[in-house]
């Protein structure tokens, strides 16, 4: 069997996409990425067969929080995904049995699917980005649109949320259709979703709601072992005096002067800090030696050696700081960070920033509830549920479900595109 792993975004897509590609090859399946261009040196490097597309997303952690475009930018940008995606997607679906689709962004991925008659499976990273009547749409962070008031209902916020996908996607979307000759979709977010989405979240940390009308499969997040030794430096830091506070915001923006209102939280409860620079290039106040500034480095390794992670609640960092038994202090920016960060403080395994705007005292506050010692215990409590083998499950479902005599062989007639 032939995969490919379809994802549109930064590391907090591009990860689990190469952990289900890495898990499916050592199952002896064959397993192809398409992805930013970003991630192909690393993909490269674990072996896994990976094609580019679209520009680079490094440079968007860099951008100021709420810089506007015009109507007109926006529409040529999603023109030029959907076009890209579906040059790139199209071509990377040669020889494959079926399609994964990581992530709401990979537009073109159920189309390519039903073009060439093969099986489409859509993969959330998290659950409140799927309809559910238990919770409302993420909204934070999108152009245009405000956290709900208490008024309407879910079910209305889902409906009101398709529409909108629909006016944003749909015109670009059908016109790649129709050149596969190909019917129009009439709703863009339920063609993405399908109607049965797995989930490739933990189900302790990010439980699926039910009763649902979503066929939902739950495998587990899709974690990407790490291997490697922490830099001599990093080391050394680490066993000079007692465990760090960890801040990072990986590959997404940060605040303006976070670094800054970080360390000074920090330094006023008497803690040394470990300083990710990450995307947006985050540096160190001063050169006092209590701080370490950080690149890229194995979380699976140095989260169990922190008193804290501090981070923006992305689903990835979430849950290695979760699996790690660290406690957690979360500052949220976008979409389902928010959600993370409420998940993480109603586990009580951290503290969930407000969505006010950082500042060095409410940091101080936030981060010294993270410190207290229930909730580090609690944290090590919870590290024991998470699970380990969220991408080895979608593996072995994708290869049982492809099997000759399967149900979704059997129901596959007429190019269906879904498992």
């Amino acid at each position: 069997m032939r995969v490919l792993v379809s994802t549109i975004g930064s590391r907090g897509e591009a990860q689990p996409a190469l952990a289900l590609a890495t898990q499916l090859r050592e199952l002896g399946q064959e397993a192809v990425v398409c992805a930013p261009p970003d991630f192909r040196e690393w993909a490269e490097s674990l072996g896994v067969e990976y094609l580019p597309v679209g520009p680079r997303v490094h440079g968007t952690a860099k951008q100021k929080a709420g810089a506007s475009i015009t109507a007109e930018q926006r529409r040529a940008m999603i023109e030029g995904t959907v076009a890209d995606q579906f040059a790139a997607v199209g071509a990377a679906a040669e020889g494959c049995d079926v399609i994964v689709g990581g992530g709401a962004l990979a537009i073109a991925a159920r189309s390519v699917a039903e073009h060439r008659g093969i099986g489409y499976v859509y993969a959330a990273f998290a659950p409140v980005t799927l309809p559910s009547p238990h919770h409302a749409p993420p909204v934070y962070g999108m152009p245009g649109r405000t956290p709900a008031d208490g008024t309407t209902g879910n079910g209305e916020l889902w409906a009101q949320d398709a529409q909108r996908w629909y006016l944003l996607w749909s015109a670009p979307l059908n016109a790649q259709r129709e050149a596969l000759g190909l019917t129009p979709v009439t709703d863009v977010s339920g063609h993405i979703y399908s109607g049965a989405p797995w989930l490739a979240a933990d189900p302790t940390l990010a439980p699926w709601p039910e009763p649902s009308e979503l066929k939902v499969l739950q495998t587990g997040a899709w974690i990407l072992p790490d291997h490697r030794p922490l830099p001599p430096e990093l080391e050394t830091f680490l066993d000079a005096g007692e465990p760090p506070v960890y801040f990072g915001f990986g590959s997404v923006r940060a605040p303006e002067g976070i670094a800054r209102a970080m360390i000074e939280a920090v330094r006023s409860l008497g803690r040394r800090a470990i300083l990710a620079r990450g995307w947006a290039e985050l540096e160190p106040i001063d050169d006092g030696p209590d701080v370490l500034a950080i690149g890229e480095v194995n979380q699976q390794a140095l989260f169990p050696r922190v008193a804290v992670v501090a981070h923006h609640g992305g689903a990835g960092t979430t849950t290695a700081a979760a699996a790690a038994g660290a406690a957690q202090l979360v500052v949220p920016q976008m979409y389902d960070q928010f959600s993370f960060a409420g998940r993480v403080e109603r586990l009580g395994i951290g503290t969930a920033h407000p969505a006010d705007e950082p500042t060095a005292g409410s940091l101080t506050a936030a981060l010294g509830r993270a410190l207290a010692p229930e909730v580090a215990e609690t944290a090590r409590t919870v590290a024991g549920k998470i699970r380990q083998d969220g991408a080895l499950t979608a593996a072995r479902h994708l290869i049982e479900t492809r099997r000759p005599g399967s149900p979704a062989r059997r129901g596959e007639g007429g190019g269906s595109g879904r498992l």
